[in-house]
């Protein structure tokens, strides 16, 4: 992606405000002036910052403004080793109801929609955000917060809730409970934001059939504002991004030099106009690519494109000297005919080998799981390399969750 003037001018200035803040970056960026940055060339020769170097800077070390400006904080979801707290003035409160804002009106949401939010709400930057956006907007928010699933379907019927912000766990949670209590009919969906965790083509296609709505991405993380700096419109060409807010790159994640425009890599993100806690070149460990400028989508937007999540870095695990990412699990998983969207991957060792069992959820009867698991064993070894031991198992037999869906267990270490 090649960068405009204005966002090499908008870094130094980020750049010039980090330094007099002697913070985090005035370290990191040590010997490193703005107006040494002329070129894309020169910029992509900055440091990278990791999630790590966040964490040193606990607690409010990423802060580059006066303590009476902070507003508001959020940290990441993360439930080990030390938060990585993220400062917000009241700007960027403002900038992320905006950012949310453009979001639902890519979706083709507007004023007269009513929002059922249940992405947490508190440090947890989901919930405040999807409530954010649908204010800006004018729309009706109805912030349920997770859990009380009746609760949140009573709710949806008696409010007549046209849009569900949720993440893939808890929309397929609640789309199984909606077609058991046959209440579909009575509800006034329309459309699914979901985002937060990554998700396939056989789950979007379930949560839509079972819920009757068109489904939208939407992409974020909290140390970049939070969600709604990314979503799909309506054609699903990728997400469209705002790039009068931030700056993406897509690097090797092994060598981390710079990749063209197509090719699958590590998503950085520069933000280009965050006041409280500006990052640069911010190694998202999200696996993505930039979609070329040079195929327009039909929706007619200029806006530039990253492709769907397919994972991340930290995602990858080795076995049999394979690398293997739950994406690619759930891309030879649609495949198959009779597989649904629900899966468990547990890896063990055993005997000096790693073996790796492969739990899929199927509506088929019972007498057709062998055959299934025959077809899952090809499939899987075909499209990734790597043998499992597959098992067939009833629609609802694996867990469900309300926030994010673990789906590998590596018991090896």
């Amino acid at each position: 992606m090649k960068m405009k003037q204005e966002a090499l001018e908008q870094i130094r200035a980020q750049m010039k405000r980090m330094k007099e803040a002697k913070g985090f970056y005035a370290k990191k960026l040590e010997g490193i002036e703005p107006e040494d940055i002329r070129s894309q060339e020169d910029f992509e020769k900055l440091p990278f910052s990791e999630k790590a170097d966040l964490r040193d800077a606990y607690p409010l070390g990423l802060s580059v403004v006066p303590e009476e400006k902070i507003v508001r904080i959020h940290s990441s979801s993360g439930t080990t080793g030390t938060p990585v707290i993220i400062p917000y003035t009241q700007k960027d409160v403002e900038d992320w109801a905006e950012l949310f804002r453009r979001c639902y009106e890519i979706a083709g949401i507007t004023n007269k929609d009513r929002i059922h939010i249940t992405p947490g709400y508190g440090l947890w930057t989901a919930g405040i955000g999807f409530q954010l956006g649908a204010e800006r907007l004018g729309a009706m928010a109805v912030p349920m917060g997770p859990g009380n699933t009746p609760k949140q379907i009573r709710f949806m019927e008696d409010l007549h809730t046209t849009v569900l912000c949720a993440t893939s766990s808890y929309a397929l949670l609640l789309a199984e409970e909606i077609e058991k209590r046959g209440v579909r009919d009575r509800l006034s969906l329309r459309k699914g934001v979901i985002g937060s965790e990554r998700w396939g083509s056989k789950m979007r296609e379930r949560i839509a059939h079972e819920l009757g709505v068109e489904l939208y991405d939407i992409y974020g993380l909290t140390e970049v504002y939070g969600p709604g700096i990314a979503i799909n419109c309506e054609y699903n060409t990728g997400m469209h991004y705002f790039d009068d807010f931030f700056y993406f790159e897509i690097i090797d994640p092994k060598t981390g030099k710079n990749l063209p425009d197509g090719e699958l890599g590590e998503l950085v993100i520069t933000t280009l106009q965050k006041e409280g806690a500006p990052l640069i070149r911010y190694r998202t460990h999200d696996l993505t690519r930039i979609i070329p400028n040079d195929v327009p989508c039909p929706c007619g937007r200029t806006l530039p494109r990253i492709d769907v999540i397919l994972g991340r870095t930290d995602d990858m695990v080795k076995v049999h000297g394979v690398n293997m990412f739950p994406g690619q699990i759930e891309d030879a998983l649609k495949e198959v005919q009779g597989a649904s969207s629900e899966y468990q991957v547990f890896i063990d060792h055993e005997n000096g080998r790693d073996k790796i069992t492969l739990f899929v959820e199927t509506g088929l009867e019972k007498d057709g799981y062998k055959e299934l698991e025959t077809q899952i064993k090809a499939t899987v070894k075909s499209r990734i390399g790597v043998a499992v031991i597959p098992k067939a198992v009833e629609i609802g037999d694996l867990p469900r969750s309300e926030k994010k869906t673990t789906r590998v267990f590596d018991y090896r270490y």
